[in-house]
């Protein structure tokens, strides 16, 4: 009899957890971020311990897994109408390579050693750091790589300028520019940093998308 249960939750959970995922709108693990990694582990904890304790109501497992899928989703709606929400709770890209040249300070403020870095490389079979252009670790882990092109001319990277109408101040200081030169540029547009929901330098040219093109 115990051993039917065992096979019936292990069953139930399997389809539920499916159905709680697809609802969640999960992606691959190497896209995680931080909340949506919390999320799974606990509903792994909750489920293991329901096998196991089959003595214990299936609604003890299933009402938490049910809270924690909509408490997923509000926190991810918060962060789709919040930067800042999404940058204290996933993070934000930090940039590791420059022109060929490692950003130590980088590295060490986001705890990321030379053995994780080389082993990034390696597993995008890139031999030596002097081949890439810029590289970006992601708030999920991963090394993001731009490899220099063909002639290793120097190529103007847009990195963005303003996101969610927020200025982007390091972006801006990482291009030799600073807010009353963004100011100025956007007021040749008629238009406050408030107004654009996304805009990045490439070349001599500021690129925009307006909010209320959305």
């Amino acid at each position: 009899m115990e051993l039917l249960t065992i096979v019936f939750r292990t069953t139930f959970f399997y389809f539920f957890i499916v159905l709680a995922y697809r609802i969640m709108g999960k992606r691959e693990i190497g896209q995680l971020g931080i909340i949506d990694l919390i999320v799974s582990i606990l509903i792994a904890e909750l489920v293991a311990i329901s096998i196991e304790n089959i003595k214990d109501s299936i609604f003890f497992t299933v009402i938490p897994i049910i809270l924690l899928v909509v408490l997923e989703l509000l926190l991810a709606f918060i962060s789709i109408k919040s930067r800042t929400f999404r940058t204290v709770f996933g993070g934000k890209p930090s940039l590791i390579i420059v022109n060929g040249t490692v950003n130590y300070k980088e590295m060490v403020r986001q705890r990321y050693s030379m053995d994780d870095l080389l082993l990034s490389l390696r597993q995008n079979s890139i031999k030596s750091i002097d081949e890439i252009e810029y590289a970006f670790l992601e708030p999920n882990g991963k090394l993001s790589i731009f490899k220099y092109n063909l002639l290793k001319t120097k190529s103007n990277y847009p990195m963005p300028i303003i996101v969610d109408g927020e200025m982007q101040e390091k972006a801006l200081n990482y291009i030799n520019k600073d807010k009353h030169w963004l100011i100025s540029e956007l007021q040749k547009k008629n238009l406050r940093v408030e107004d654009v929901f996304y805009a990045f330098k490439k070349k001599s040219q500021i690129f925009l998308i307006k909010k209320n093109n959305l």
